[in-house]
């Protein structure tokens, strides 16, 4: 009888989602089967802020050390907060997978509502491509590390580290193809692994201290940025890296160097109610915060020597830093262990994310072979209303190809992430920017309203920081710049701008209609 009740409660929870999406000019095709909770499992599996922080933690120890990694994290969480409330009072009234660009749609006037749409779906396309492509070399990179631990005298080439990639890579794909139905057991799996994780880390690097224990001023304000060639100001910036990581990351809920990195995506999960998700987009960065203090200040207090972790060979230094605070090469591998545990759960969740984003915009007829990469797929997982399968592919693909800059540049990755927090932060701001042009008028009668004055200021904070970071990570990490060491980011993002443009003049402005919109919609005039 119970389990009657449970179900018949599912059945009317998927009827009015369909019938919200209805509205929205959009037929239901796939399951929204995660409420509040399982967003906020699913906002820690995609932050995965632990691993946000320490695969690109070389960034943030050239570019200052312990100074720039906390108050670095302390800045990107405060700045990235008023664009999750921006996101959050648009999505709550605009709730859909297809997320900035189809708020550009209807935010935007009708004279350019088109081209403006097309422009955002292409930075988010690019972004997500970029930040699940990030994710998953980041946790290939992780493994070379962790086998550093046993073997320190392994130089790696670069074509070991790409077939590690294309292993981690088929991991992330076979849960999405396979085992799409248990994804939300995998988001609450990975949520006590992040919870449990950042504990342990916190005793055990407490404990061991093995290379030796920092004063106060050392672990917050000591700053050295010398070894980055940058002047001082400009480094301590240049290693936002990881942050901008776990916000980019978390910001693809709606749908960051260090805390950029971490919080890259709000935008990129699916809520079932209106309210659901703005509400799971704005504790994502609290949460993620508070977690990443727990992670990173235990860490500063019991740091190793900064030359020695930077000279490592592999250029990833995670591995041997637990190693020398716990003084053992099983001590360090088990801290490890924890970090590549949440960066293959990461994989997972944000690769599924990817794939949902890149089938939205082909519904709309917006990239190559539309028709093709909208299909669903049934017979897979026909319990959860089918799988994005092309979709999933032409994402596993893309991300295949730009791996292969790696082969030619050992900076590749901080260019994977810098491609992601380039587009992702633009695309998101590109709504709130012509909300605010609008007068904020399209989100007056929003569910999660954030009233006119305040959120004048907080959309306006959101657009400045967006436009910022579109500056800060096309540049390199070191000076001077070599070809091994030239941040491609900038490379990447014009190819994949010119590629829009040329495929918007053959086919896009004849047959790209925009997102679908309801009839009543339509009709509307804009100022």
């Amino acid at each position: 009888m119970e389990d009657d009740t449970k179900n018949l409660k599912a059945t009317r929870q998927h009827s009015d989602a369909a019938a919200d999406l209805q509205k929205m000019g959009y037929k239901q095709e796939m399951t929204r089967s995660r409420g509040l909770s399982h967003i906020l499992f699913m906002t820690l599996a995609i932050m995965a802020v632990p691993y946000g922080l320490a695969a690109p933690i070389a960034t943030s120890l050239v570019a200052g050390g312990p100074a720039t990694m906390i108050w670095g994290w302390v800045l990107v969480s405060i700045l990235t907060l008023p664009l999750a409330l921006s996101l959050g009072e648009i999505c709550a009234k605009y709730p859909t997978s297809a997320g900035a660009y189809y708020w550009c749609f209807r935010l935007a006037s009708p004279r350019h509502r088109m081209l403006l749409s097309w422009i955002n779906g292409w930075l988010t396309m690019v972004g997500v491509w970029t930040i699940s492509l990030s994710v998953t070399f980041g946790t290939a990179q992780l493994i070379v590390a962790g086998a550093g631990i046993y073997l320190p005298d392994w130089v790696v080439k670069p074509w070991q580290t790409y077939l590690i990639f294309l292993g981690v890579t088929g991991v992330t794909v076979v849960f999405c193809v396979f085992f799409n139905s248990i994804l939300p057991t995998i988001d609450v799996i990975s949520a006590y692994w992040t919870l449990f994780g950042v504990i342990v880390i916190l005793v055990c690097t407490s404990v061991k201290a093995a290379a030796g224990r920092h004063s106060a001023a050392f672990a917050l304000g000591h700053f050295d940025p010398t070894p980055s060639g940058w002047t001082p100001g400009w480094a301590f910036f240049i290693g936002l890296l990881p942050p901008g990581m776990v916000v980019i990351l978390a910001q693809n809920l709606g749908r960051s160097p260090l805390t950029a990195y971490t919080f890259a995506a709000i935008g990129m999960t699916w809520p079932k109610k209106c309210t659901t998700l703005p509400r799971a987009i704005t504790w994502s960065i609290p949460i993620g915060f508070i977690c990443g203090v727990f992670f990173l200040v235990p860490i500063l207090f019991t740091l190793p020597d900064i030359a020695t972790l930077l000279a490592v060979t592999s250029g990833q230094p995670i591995g041997l830093l637990f190693q020398l605070i716990m003084g053992s090469k099983g001590g360090g591998f088990g801290l490890w262990f924890i970090i590549f545990g949440i960066g293959m759960f990461c994989a997972i969740s944000i690769s599924c994310a990817a794939s949902r984003a890149t089938w939205a915009f082909a519904r709309d007829a917006a990239i190559p072979f539309h028709r093709t990469f909208a299909l669903i797929n049934n017979r897979l997982s026909p319990s959860d209303g089918g799988i994005p399968l092309n979709a999933i592919l032409l994402s596993t693909t893309i991300q295949l190809l730009l791996g292969l800059i790696y082969l030619g540049s050992s900076a590749a990755f901080n260019a994977f992430v810098g491609v992601a927090v380039m587009c992702l932060p633009t695309s998101y701001a590109m709504p709130v920017f012509i909300s605010l042009l609008n007068g904020r008028r399209s989100v007056a009668d929003s569910p999660f309203s954030l009233g006119k004055t305040r959120g004048m200021v907080l959309n306006s904070i959101a657009v400045v920081w967006a436009l910022f970071e579109l500056v800060l990570f096309s540049m390199p990490a070191v000076l001077p710049v070599t070809p091994t060491t030239m941040n491609y980011a900038s490379v990447v993002f014009v190819a994949f701008g010119l590629m829009s443009a040329i495929w918007y003049l053959i086919n896009g402005r004849y047959h790209y209609k925009g997102p679908e919109i309801p009839e009543d919609v339509k009709q509307e005039s804009f100022d």
